[in-house]
């Protein structure tokens, strides 16, 4: 069955499916007796097409409205414009002096035309009521009016179905209409045959064993529904920083509000319409509304922004003009909500498991009902009465359909494929509970299968909590670990050394130093950005005073690829000059200068330059994260429209930055091991100190390979074909190296990889992973798109509850089939042997709805959410090619249902029940239901 189940249900991936390969296993479900039901939490791929038709309109929208905004500006200036726009009186007298509409048309639009006739941004935000720079007063009568007015930055979700609704999807299986319409008949006949209450007990028994299945249906699939609206809304939480009353905060993004002043940066979603206020290198990757994969630039000359897009690189202040359901991207996101997650692959499979079962019961069911027939309609034809039915016979013939009929409704075990969704409910529930936001159902399961894991260093297996605790300033080291340390530094250094060093880390960083709400300095940024700026202000920097000497002029921001950030400063005096900052090795071999003991400059010859590496060496040998701060002066008729020059820098200092191990690391990293699955460390910091947290971990071993990105792009295909097995370690990598070593892993030797990711960058990775795992404390909005799960502490001790929680997931899906097929075997098997044998079919159909009941229902609860245990990472991970029904299960299956067959059968023909109970109808429903309880424990022991 597993290689038929392969070959006709396999096209179908953990993530990234085809639509062809979706629809087409839909189609081989042959019998589905509640299509409803069964394919309710499953993608609805025609509201997908609808989504990209709405992306197509988008693309073609924004295309021409750049176009004539383009053509129109070579006529706009110069010319002067009138304003035909007439404000509403309800806008009036809320305190503004632009409507929602007109704000909406002019973005969205690119409509430079209006959005100069309305005095550019600065004439915008004044009609908003707001500041460009202090943003908007948040007092209370003010928002409320303001929200009024413009709307709110929610986007319209799907209402939540009531319990009826469930009841009534619950009702539409085509068999239990089949039974009622018996029940029907078997009431109005048996009433007319024997009177009122004897003759209603068969079908009332029929009805109020359909309407127990029903609810009982209908409760799981309702709270089952709860769960994933309440994971929804977790998933759909993002934060932004915005400036109120002159104040950086975070706030949601559902409270931002037409005036609000966003600040974005790198890897950021841009929450609302907009327009762009200041900033530097911003590029605009709008792929995810209207397909385009190149990014926009966005300036003063092009300053539209629209929500949903992301930011690929630099970074501005946006003063938010629309909101909510206004925007093109609240449109989409109302189509999109509706397509539902794509099938997992135990979804499928099981789906073709029930088809295939729900065929051989059909065709069981069809003989039975023969056989059944076959002797009333024998009898008759040998008494000469076949053209001759009485009330009993009709009632007979009717409860041989019936029995017929039930035998399909147990035979085809619609409960597997649904158990798999209760049991990834279940655990993605209780996940949210240790930590992990789970994005894409089937991460569940296949992170149980993973047998690889490919870690950031950095915020993930350390805390992310840095702190600069050595420099290399003047040539000399110094510890700065302590108030007094970095006080003692400030005295001992030339004033013109500290001078240059708080002017490089107060301008060239992404990084700000704020005022609070309590009126306190805040430092926002990353958390290396951070450390620097603390460092800063430690020897007496001041960030806002040491800002206003310079004007920054051109920004090149940090990325991966590069491993530093450059800015380039205007001066007082005219001239320019350029700082750079970032990978140690990196910035210091651009470097031919550097400031010695005394202050002054001097050139940088072989000698200085190994000891300064070698410094670089000892710091990362210390697992310190290590940064060199180097500076230009730019020559006189340098134009800050060229490239920031590559050589030639001065090196100014060379920081160590502490970033501890977390807690727990290294005994997660052994309980990988002894579960059969291999952690690598992807890093971008130099290779000793990665070697040396990687030992720390334990993650590097004594035949483990450690090599840095470079050495890993020259090697040949048959050099990674040894190399990649033993690579734990990779430092210096950029996003391509990640990609590639994923790749590799998962195509060339067949792994299962898990990969974490933080960065803008790293969504290629995550992408090309079979599970992404984004981090949601330092995590940009980029990276958390393209992961399948959210790990909300960015602790490595969570991916492998995450990977333990998969673990159970696949177990308990294992044992409920086990439980679920042997059940339905043996009552099929009972029915149509004794039909065959005696006529006669020992389970009514009463009973046999009372079976399904347990084994569908109440057994899915009870064996699909149990938790897991640590005895689950003691064993080697199923992976890639691991088959999900194995031949242990199969012969539990054949053994059980022979054993269970030879008692029912036996039990049940020779008209004897368990404890002695009597034989009526109450009584053997009492004796099915205990019956099935003593299957359903002695199958759980056997597992």
């Amino acid at each position: 069955m597993e290689s038929y189940l392969e070959e006709n249900f396999g096209g179908v991936k953990g993530k990234n499916s085809s639509e062809e390969a979706l629809r087409r296993w839909r189609k081989l479900c042959s019998v589905v007796k509640n299509p409803k039901r069964r394919f309710r939490f499953t993608a609805n791929l025609d509201k997908r097409g609808e989504a990209q038709a709405i992306k197509h309109a988008n693309h073609e929208k924004l295309r021409v409205a750049v176009l004539v905004s383009k053509a129109a500006l070579q006529f706009i200036h110069g010319l002067k414009l009138r304003s035909e726009y007439v404000v509403p009186e309800e806008v009036k007298a809320a305190g503004f002096q632009i409507c929602a509409d007109e704000l909406g048309s002019i973005v969205e639009g690119h409509d430079s035309k209006k959005l100069i006739i309305h005095g550019a941004v600065a004439g915008i935000a004044a009609k908003l009521a707001t500041s460009p720079t202090d943003g908007l007063d948040t007092a209370e009568d003010s928002m409320q009016r303001r929200q009024d007015i413009y709307g709110i930055n929610k986007f319209t979700e799907s209402e939540t179905r009531s319990f009826w609704v469930f009841v009534w999807e619950a009702l539409q299986d085509t068999t239990l209409i089949i039974l009622a319409i018996c029940a029907f008949v078997s009431l109005v006949v048996g009433i007319t045959m024997e009177g009122w209450p004897k003759g209603a007990h068969d079908g009332l028994g029929i009805v109020a064993s359909i309407l127990l299945v029903v609810f009982v249906t209908a409760t799981s699939d309702y709270r089952q529904s709860l769960q994933f609206k309440d994971l929804d809304k977790e998933k759909r939480k993002i934060q932004v920083q915005v400036t109120r009353k002159g104040f950086r905060q975070r706030i949601s993004i559902y409270d931002l509000l037409p005036g609000d002043v966003v600040n974005l940066a790198i890897g950021d979603q841009v929450p609302a319409d907009g327009l762009f206020i200041s900033g530097f290198s911003l590029l605009i990757n709008e792929s995810s509304l209207t397909g385009e994969s190149e990014p926009v630039v966005v300036n003063e000359e092009n300053p539209f922004l629209l929500s949903g897009t992301k930011v690929q690189d630099g970074s501005c202040k946006m003063l938010v003009t629309t909101v909510g359901m206004r925007t093109q991207w609240g449109k989409l996101m109302a189509t999109l909500s509706e397509g539902g997650d794509d099938e997992t692959p135990l979804q499928v499979k099981l789906n073709g498991v029930a088809t295939i079962i729900g065929q051989i019961g059909l065709f069981f069911a069809v003989i039975t009902f023969i056989v059944l027939s076959q002797g009333l309609i024998s009898k008759k034809y040998h008494d000469g009465l076949l053209l001759s039915w009485s009330g009993d016979d009709a009632l007979a013939m009717l409860e041989h359909f019936a029995i017929a009929v039930t035998i399909v409704v147990v035979a085809v075990p619609e409960g597997l494929p649904l158990a798999v969704t209760l049991s990834l409910a279940f655990a993605m529930k209780k996940m949210m509970n240790d930590k992990a936001l789970v994005r894409n159902l089937a991460a569940c399961e296949t992170m149980g299968s993973a047998t690889t894991i490919c870690s950031d260093k950095t915020g993930t297996l350390t805390t992310n909590h840095m702190t600069v605790v050595k420099t290399c300033i003047c040539g000399n080291i110094r510890e700065v670990n302590s108030p007094q340390n970095a006080s003692k530094l400030c005295s001992e250094l030339p004033e013109n050394v500290v001078r240059t060093l708080l002017e490089s880390i107060f301008n060239n960083t992404g990084g700000e130093v704020v005022i609070n709400q309590d009126g306190k300095h805040q430092i926002l940024g990353t958390p290396t950005e951070t450390a620097i700026l603390e460092f800063a202000m430690s020897i007496g920097g001041n960030f806002k005073a040491k800002r206003a000497e310079t004007k920054i002029a051109k920004v090149e921001p940090f990325n991966s690829t590069k491993k530093r950030m450059c800015v380039l400063l205007e001066l007082a005096d005219g001239g320019y000059r350029a700082h750079c900052k970032g990978a140690s090795e990196i910035v210091l071999a651009a470097c031919d200068k550097f400031i010695d003991e005394t202050g002054a400059v001097t050139p940088l010859d072989k000698e200085t330059a190994g000891k300064l590496n070698g410094i670089i060496d000892g710091f990362a040998n210390e697992a310190l994260r290590t940064l060199c701060l180097a500076y230009r002066e730019m020559e006189e008729g340098f134009s800050i429209e060229e490239q920031l020059p590559q050589q030639g820098y001065t090196c100014i200092a060379i920081v160590g930055i502490k970033d501890p191990v977390r807690p727990g690391v290294r005994e997660s990293v052994a309980i990988c091991r002894s579960a059969g699955v291999t952690v690598r460390m992807v890093t971008g910091d130099n290779i000793n100190t990665a070697k040396a947290i990687a030992h720390e971990c334990g993650i590097l071993t004594e035949d483990g390979l450690a090599i840095e990105g470079p050495d890993f792009r020259e090697k040949t295909l048959e050099e990674l074909l040894v190399l990649v097995p033993k690579i734990q370690v990779m430092a210096r990598s950029s996003p391509l190296d990640k990609h590639t070593l994923v790749k590799h892993l998962r195509t060339t030797f067949n792994e299962v990889v898990a990969v974490t990711g933080d960065g803008t960058n790293d969504a290629p990775a995550l992408h090309e992973a079979d599970i992404g795992l984004a981090m949601g404390i330092a995590g940009t909005e980029v990276a958390k798109e393209s992961a399948d799960v959210i790990i909300l502490d960015d602790n490595f001790s969570t991916i492998v509850t995450v990977a333990r929680w998969g673990r159970s997931v696949y177990v308990n899906i294992q044992k409920f089939v086990q439980f679920q097929l042997t059940v339905n075997v043996v009552a099929l098997l009972v029915n149509f042997s004794s039909a065959c044998f005696t006529g006669n079919a020992p389970l009514t159909a009463v009973q046999l709805l009372w079976v399904n009941m347990i084994m569908d229902t109440l057994g899915a609860l009870a064996l699909a959410t149990e938790p897991p245990n640590d005895d689950l990472m003691k064993r080697e991970p199923v992976g890639r090619t691991g088959k999900f029904i194995t031949n242990v299960m199969w012969r539990n299956i054949f053994g059980q249902s022979l054993y269970q067959f030879v008692v029912m059968w036996y039990l049940q023909t020779q008209g004897k029940t368990f404890f002695g109970l009597g034989g009526s109808d109450a009584d053997i429903v009492l004796n099915t239901i205990i019956f099935n309880s003593f299957v359903f424990c002695q199958v759980c022991l056997l597992l």
